[in-house]
């Protein structure tokens, strides 16, 4: 055997200089920062605001890369958590508009928009690049849920009043009863109706934000929406409650 033959392939250029994936997700989460801090600076809020906005997109990230490290099992960190840390930015934005107590509804919308279109191509790209994970799901689902409560609380300045409040908070109302009824974590299988009614709850939360809304129509688009969530999160706490096994079968295996 020669000396040539003895000695390791030699790593292509590319793969030399590609970040480990905790690395690369750190990387993109302090980008994430960089420009949600420059958004918040060019829309001129309060210091304290904007502040209070970058705490909390930190506090987000921090819970994040710590989820990352533990689930997310590919070698590269995927565009689609790319996607879902963009739209976490734009969260952060629409806080900071909220801590500032600013009615800015062609921002929010705008902002909001571009939140909700990219939302879908995540899923999309982690199945077609092959990534998805457990982590990535949990991360899609909790800034969704983020994205609703924030925009629930913006739209209760609007016409609808503290009853688009109602539409920010089931997902969180969810996680509390699971504290009472563990079985409530329990897996469930993917439902396309799901995907619609939430993607109509944060079509109606934006509809919300527009103030020239009549009040009696706010009203509707927050009774129909309300119901479409209470319906559907009843379909998953059925579904758990079947799932469940019985105490009294657990102790007898």
């Amino acid at each position: 055997m020669t000396v040539a033959e003895r000695l390791p392939p030699a790593a292509s250029p590319r793969a030399a200089t590609r970040l480990p994936p905790l690395r690369r997700f750190i990387s993109l989460s302090t980008v994430c920062v960089t420009g949600t801090a420059a958004i918040t600076a060019s829309l001129r809020l309060p210091t304290l605001a904007a502040v209070g906005a970058i705490a909390l997109l930190v506090a987000a990230l921090v819970v994040s890369i710590a989820g990352f490290r533990a689930h997310h099992r590919h070698g590269r960190v995927g565009a689609a958590n790319a996607v879902t840390l963009v739209r976490l930015g734009v969260v952060a934005v629409l806080a900071g508009i909220l801590f500032a107590g600013a009615t800015q509804p062609v921002t929010v919308l705008t902002l909001g928009t571009i939140a909700l279109c990219l939302d879908g191509v995540d899923g999309y790209l982690a199945r077609r690049q092959r990534l998805s994970s457990r982590f990535g799901a949990a991360f899609d689902m909790e800034v969704d849920s983020a994205f609703a409560l924030v925009l629930a609380l913006l739209a209760a300045a609007g016409p609808a009043g503290a009853w688009a409040v109602l539409l920010g908070v089931p997902r969180y109302a969810f996680g509390a009863a699971a504290l009472v009824a563990p079985w409530l974590k329990g897996p469930l299988a993917d439902r396309v109706s799901r995907k619609v009614v939430c993607v109509l709850q944060l079509v109606a939360l934006l509809v919300l934000q527009v103030p020239f809304l009549p009040a009696p129509a706010a009203l509707a688009v927050v009774g129909v929406t309300a119901a479409l969530l209470l319906w559907s999160f009843a379909v998953d706490v059925v579904a758990l409650r079947r799932a469940r096994v019985p105490r009294s079968k657990a102790r007898r295996a």
